[in-house]
């Protein structure tokens, strides 16, 4: 069958794990690369074998000899970045978080139905093996019922007042860089939330420094989830249910995550396999299938779970107090 042919958008630290990635990834071939400096995309693709380098980000969208963009730009750049490609025909994985609010991902979403697009929310850790093990696991009653989510992810970020991560209009903070990942995890167990609490220490920019989060359902079920730039946590997982846990151990989000599962009193270590990278290649293998296939949206991130993260998102802000700027 014909290679899919990529192109990236930025040509940052998450572009190149993907460009490297994406060489184990059969049926797929990079073939270009765009950022605002030619020299910038020159550089980065004599370092990865690509053939077409493009100085503007419009370029890369109006190539004929490309079928998808992966777009890795700042968060603050992935709703204009999108429609930029979209409107030149392009389908699009979008790098996490997938736009600053629920109204640019609706936005998005609309216009990719609307030209008949492929698009996907790049949140790579749905798409890792320890993941989709574990919810597995769940689907099929391992551990029983659900009642209990706990999961947390931070680090101490050094002293930088100009970094991305603290500035609002760049959409900072830790819930937006990070805490997405426990918000994520808990919306894909357990759905939903019926009620949400928020608890958050803000920085003199205005984004949130840390932030505790509970999600109440009417079934009993809760999460609790915490993020923050000021310490280092375990950054892990545990899924508690009536007959049983499993945990997925630090980083929870990379691929070398591995699975604890406490059932009857016994701890047993499962076996995932891990096929080396940074890990990238499985969303990237994943939306190369969908791209075969003809498929406008992913069947394991669909255009309605990413609206969904997206609202929550927002519903936490709007607690929390969290506004960027233009909202």
């Amino acid at each position: 069958m014909k290679k899919i042919r990529w192109g990236i958008l930025g040509t940052g630290n998450i572009a190149r794990k993907f460009a490297s990635d994406i060489q184990r990834v059969e049926g797929a071939e990079l073939v270009a690369a765009g950022s605002r400096l030619l020299s910038n995309a020159q550089a980065f693709c004599e370092e990865f074998q690509i053939p077409l380098p493009f100085g503007s980000y419009e370029a890369l969208a109006q190539s004929e000899e490309v079928d998808i963009i992966y777009v890795a730009t700042p968060h603050s750049l992935h709703h204009a970045n999108t429609l930029l490609c979209l409107h030149h025909n392009k389908a699009v994985l979008c790098e996490k978080p997938f736009a600053l609010n629920a109204r640019q991902a609706a936005e998005m979403i609309a216009l990719a139905r609307q030209k008949q697009l492929f698009l996907m929310d790049a949140l790579w850790t749905k798409c890792l093996p320890h993941y989709t093990t574990m919810m597995q696991m769940v689907q099929e009653g391992a551990i029983g019922e659900v009642k209990v989510l706990l999961a947390n992810f931070g680090f101490q970020m050094a002293p930088d007042p100009t970094s991305r991560l603290l500035d609002p209009a760049l959409g900072g903070g830790s819930l937006m860089d990070i805490g997405i990942y426990t918000v994520f995890t808990a919306l894909d167990v357990l759905g939903k939330p019926d009620s949400i609490q928020v608890h958050l220490v803000k920085t003199e920019q205005g984004v949130d420094q840390q932030c505790a989060i509970t999600f109440r359902y009417a079934n009993g079920a809760m999460a609790s989830l915490f993020s923050t730039l000021a310490a280092n946590l375990p950054t892990d997982v545990a899924v508690c249910g009536t007959n049983g846990r499993i945990q997925m151990t630090t980083p929870f989000y990379e691929p070398t995550s591995q699975l604890e599962y406490y059932h009857e009193g016994k701890r047993t270590m499962l076996d995932i396999h891990h096929e080396g990278g940074f890990g990238y290649q499985y969303e990237a293998r994943h939306a190369t299938a969908c791209m075969r296939q003809g498929l406008t949206e992913s069947p394991l991130l669909t255009h309605a779970k990413t609206l969904e993260l997206m609202e929550v998102l927002d519903e936490i802000r709007r607690l929390g107090g969290i506004v960027f700027p233009g909202e």
